[in-house]
């Protein structure tokens, strides 16, 4: 019996949706032969997942090595953390690369033509590390947004009563992840498996994202001008610190260097970044944009709001009378950017707000590893509420109030190591994806550009995996 060539009608979201994919292919064609600078407009336009890794790497770590390189070395050391984040973007874009011509998930890929513990590994480390990495979030959240509230309000609670001061902390992290709960969620509404789905509620995600970004940078550049009215910012030594002719020669200097430059791009952000692509329903014709995408949503937002840390911390420590030893916390950096003659306004209230925002947007993006990497480990559909469910399982996180200072040798120091080591180990398994013709089919790279790209990976593993090793080996104690 024939069968009919009478398809069913489109629903009202699917023709939606269809039509703003052919709108988007469609402008893409029509600026394909422009120069750079005439396409940068409508790819920063229609960027969107690159800004989530963004937001994902600029979480506390970041804002705890740059405030201590600008504090300890001046700027001597600002080449460092743009030279990490190049390095680590080599990888982003094979893994865009592999993923956009394809259109397979990371995690079967992984599974199916390199190997299955791997990609166990892998997928298991980004949930694990999403959630632990929350338990130091949110006390840092919390305690900026009582800053805040100290601040603008004058309210404060009695800091010698420990238990009401931490039931307190703990009731404003709740509140913080109530927001990130509810952002996440609405993240959760994507119709990932439905390329003619209308993709609202990524479009709305992603420039929730864009708009934090963008407020962090005005706040740290805000305490930057204020610093530097002061005088107390050196701009020729500033413009000088960004080549990197000046290297660290004590341990701890080489200890702030390894540790930056293995850092800047975390296993949990190269898990979810080939996910949210498929959820962007982005294809082989993305690839370009892909690539800007990484540059104004990840490169140059990190470049900015971590140099802007450091040389906030160089201008107002570096040099100083003031006693810094170690790593140097945000919340100790609040009052000591006011010992250093800063207005309370930048120096807590302004401060705060930008090292908040970046508290969030990591801790959003952590719910939204943990949902893509509990979907792919289970086999769940991304539209289910497993899925949804699998985003709020860094909620235990909250009690970071209370036990994060006591969990350092326990948890803390073997997911560092554990996690640290299995991302070259994934970088690997890129790097063997991006050889394998039967994977990548006719999209395989050739010739120069080949053996270039090739060579690129190598110095990325090599880099990272050097950085772990070290890292590692100095929480040990054996350096």
């Amino acid at each position: 019996m024939p069968q009919s060539n009478t398809q069913a009608p489109l629903d009202n979201t699917s023709e939606q949706g269809s039509a703003q994919n052919n709108k988007q292919l469609a402008q893409l064609r029509a600026i394909k032969d422009k120069a750079w600078y005439a396409r940068v407009p409508t790819y920063l336009k229609l960027s969107g997942p690159g800004w989530l890794q963004g937001a994902m790497t600029l979480g506390g770590g970041s804002a705890v090595t740059s405030l201590t390189i600008g504090a300890l070395f001046g700027y001597d050391l600002l080449w460092v953390q743009p030279i990490a984040m190049l390095i680590g973007c080599i990888m982003l874009f094979a893994l865009s690369q592999q993923t956009l011509h394809t259109q397979k998930k990371p995690f079967n890929s992984m599974k199916k033509h390199v190997s299955v513990y791997i990609a166990w590994g892998w997928a298991i480390a980004a949930f694990a590390s999403s959630i632990i990495w929350g338990f130091a979030h949110y006390p840092l959240s919390a305690g900026m947004l009582e800053e805040i509230i100290v601040v603008s309000t004058g309210f404060e609670v009695d800091k010698s009563n420990t238990l009401t001061r931490d039931l307190y902390l703990l009731a404003l992290a709740i509140i913080i992840w109530a927001g990130c709960a509810f952002t996440a969620w609405q993240y959760g509404n994507h119709d990932a498996n439905d390329p003619n789905k209308s993709n609202r509620a990524v479009t709305w995600f992603e420039n929730s994202i864009k708009i934090l970004s963008g407020l962090i940078i005005i706040a740290f550049a805000w305490v930057v001008i204020s610093a530097s009215l002061n005088g107390k910012v050196d701009w020729s030594a500033v413009m000088a610190g960004y080549i990197p002719t000046s290297l660290p020669n004590d341990s701890q200097g080489v200890t702030v260097v390894m540790a930056a430059l293995g850092s800047a791009v975390g296993i949990n952000m190269t898990f979810i970044y080939g996910y949210t692509l498929l959820h962007k329903k982005w294809t082989s014709e993305h690839i370009e944009l892909s690539r800007y995408d990484i540059g104004v949503g990840l490169v140059v937002p990190y470049i900015l709001v971590t140099s802007l840390i450091s040389i906030a911390a160089a201008g107002a420590f570096y040099g100083s009378d003031l006693d810094i030893q170690g790593k140097l916390s945000p919340t100790q950096a609040g009052t000591m950017f006011m010992s250093a003659g800063l207005d309370e306004v930048t120096s807590r209230l302004i401060f705060a707000f930008g090292i908040l925002g970046m508290a969030v947007g990591s801790l959003v993006m952590h719910m939204l590893c943990c949902g893509s990497a509990a979907a792919a480990m289970f086999n769940w559909p991304e539209t289910s509420i497993k899925y949804k469910l699998a985003l709020l399982a860094p909620t235990p996180a909250v009690l970071g109030v209370f036990v994060w200072s006591t969990m350092g040798a326990y948890v803390v120091l073997p997911t560092s190591a554990i996690c640290g080591f299995l991302l070259p180990i994934a970088y690997i398994g890129w790097a063997i994806l991006n050889n394998k013709k039967s994977y990548m089919g006719d999209a395989i790279q050739t010739g120069f550009k080949k053996h270039a790209f090739n060579l690129a990976m190598a110095l990325c593993i090599i880099t990272v995996l050097a950085s772990v090793t070290y890292s590692t080996l100095v929480k040990l104690g054996y350096i």
